[in-house]
């Protein structure tokens, strides 16, 4: 057994803390500080703090020169109040650890245990903590924070655990994995009048429910016939709660979503086209702004090979994906910068769904992760045995 059962246990203690005690992104001061304190027990050779916000990295360096691996997972929590009984239930009101961060977090913090045990040959490892990834902004923060030139990988790897997925499990595959996604919110302004007199006024009620129908013909057109696409109507609202006012004002919200950056870029193009269109057809100022900004996360055809040969040696059932998940990752980022890749960890068929009020991570799924992690190591930095 990798880890013995006293710390799997001490594994599983941590992991229900950090459950109890969730914060939402860019506010991760005392996660940031709680996993510093378990990591220093384990002697990295360095920590580093306060990367891109709260991120956190440990340094173990290898008795040799050679490359550099990095092992990311994430800080935050969601703005989601958590439902359910359980002993280590979230203390923070309106926030909870419902996408597993607080288990990728306890696995990475596995490796320390392994890594303090036993360094690499050569080269070295860098366990990353980041800040922000549900908002899309924390891996570019930490990417560029002066302080990471210091730490800049050859391979960077990172997992997440996927309800509905047999219970460990493996998902991988080449290319896209993650969605490209982004939030557009256009505002309609018009002139208010009184009820009673409408023709006075200028209203974008036609506007906005011409913008929510060609939003959703949107990836009908002839230019995504060939490449995945989405537009969803997330929030609209027209006007003021006023039975005596025409309303002069309105604002929709929609997430842009596709496989590529390229089609993302198209995408962006021309739903700007079509707001200028209607906000010209109905004479209304319009402003328009993106947020919650995540780049496609594409697995490197030697990372990914590395990822396939690391589940063989540790034994991993494994499928391979038909196509990206839907859902983005702010993982893309580390693409850009080094030969990287991301697997899912099935957390089980009957669990709930990520985001759900009622997720729980699995404990049983901490050996797993941490064991894969530590093979992939061993593979690139020795001892390989």
């Amino acid at each position: 057994m990798l880890l013995d059962q006293k710390t799997l246990d001490k594994l599983a203690s941590f992991r229900h803390e950090l459950h109890r005690y969730p914060e939402i992104s860019g506010e991760e001061r005392e996660t940031s500080d709680r996993i510093a304190s378990f990591l220093e027990q384990y002697d990295p050779d360095k920590i580093i703090r306060n990367l891109g916000g709260y991120g956190l990295a440990a340094i173990y360096n290898g008795r040799e020169a050679g490359p550099t691996v990095l092992i990311r997972c994430e800080l935050d929590g969601l703005p989601i109040t958590e439902t359910g009984n359980l002993p280590y239930q979230s203390t923070h009101e309106g926030k909870g650890h419902l996408c597993g961060h607080d288990g990728h977090m306890t696995m990475v913090a596995g490796l320390a245990t392994l890594l303090h045990r036993t360094r690499p040959a050569k080269g070295c490892v860098i366990l990353l903590f980041q800040p922000a990834e549900e908002t899309g902004a924390g891996a570019k923060a930490v990417i560029n924070d002066p302080k990471f030139a210091e730490l800049t990988p050859d391979y960077s790897f990172s997992l997440h655990n996927l309800p509905g997925q047999a219970l460990h499990k493996v998902g991988i595959k080449e290319g896209s994995f993650n969605c490209a996604s982004q939030g557009l919110w256009i505002t309609l302004e018009g002139k208010t009048s009184h009820a009673s007199h409408p023709e006075d006024g200028i209203s974008p009620d036609s506007a906005m429910c011409d913008l929510i129908t060609a939003f959703k013909e949107l990836p009908k057109m002839p230019e995504f016939a060939d490449n995945f696409a989405l537009v969803t109507i997330v929030h609209a609202r027209l006007g003021e709660e006023a039975f005596g006012i025409t309303p002069g004002y309105a604002k929709v919200m929609v997430t842009l979503r596709s496989e590529t950056d390229n089609v993302m870029s198209l995408l962006q193009e021309k739903s700007e086209s079509l707001i200028k269109g209607v906000a010209k057809k109905y004479d209304l100022k319009t402003t328009i702004g993106y947020e919650d900004i995540f780049a496609a996360s594409v697995n490197a055809p030697e990372a990914t090979e590395l990822l396939k040969t690391a589940f063989a040696d540790e034994n991993i059932t494994r499928d391979e994906m038909p196509a990206p998940m839907r859902w983005s990752e702010d993982f893309g980022q580390f693409g850009k910068i080094s030969n990287s890749a991301m697997f899912t960890l099935g957390s089980g068929l009957n669990q709930p769904q990520l985001h759900n009020p009622d997720f729980d991570f699995p404990d049983e799924l901490i050996e797993t992760g941490t064991k894969i992690f530590h093979r992939v190591i061993r593979n690139i930095l020795g001892p390989r045995n």
